[in-house]
């Protein structure tokens, strides 16, 4: 009966020590499945800022080519704001003139859609300023957050 005995307390012993350890090994295993899903937020973060930052660089590198061409079509458009004006003086003078007439009206078509072009340019101007300043914004949003982010432990 001793044996018995010394068996039974053997086996409650084993399966104390079963229980304990499968027990700290779920515990082990959350902890490391949290680290892992902070690790994998940390990196799909770092990936979309890094993304945002090559768009902003992008967007700052057409910045001067859209600001010249803005400037370039306003200039454009008062040139021939100018011809137009000046060609409806010389009908104003002559109104029975085809040859005036047909000038004026060429010249306040080109004033029309210099005009249009000059618009057009400044509006895009205007989107892509607005898009470099919004990226800006995210980008310093990320930032911070990624900076909240607990730091990796281990390693």
């Amino acid at each position: 009966m001793k044996m018995n005995m010394k068996i039974k307390a053997l086996a409650g012993t084993f399966a104390f020590l079963l229980i304990t350890f499968s027990l700290s090994a779920q515990v082990v295993s959350k902890d490391s499945i949290s680290m892992l899903k902070d690790q994998k937020q940390a990196l799909e973060l770092s990936k979309r800022l890094n993304d945002r930052k090559l768009e902003l660089a992008k967007l700052e590198n057409e910045l001067p080519g859209a600001t010249e061409e803005a400037a370039k079509t306003a200039e454009q458009a008062q040139k021939s704001a100018d011809d137009n004006r000046e060609a409806a003086d010389k009908l104003g003078d002559d109104a029975q003139s085809r040859k005036l007439a047909k000038r004026a009206s060429k010249s306040a078509g080109s004033a029309h859609r210099d005009a249009k072009k000059a618009r057009r340019a400044a509006d895009n101007l205007e989107k892509l300023r607005k898009d470099i300043d919004n990226l800006r914004s995210k980008i310093s949003e990320d930032e911070q957050k990624l900076a909240s982010m607990p730091a990796p432990s281990g390693r």
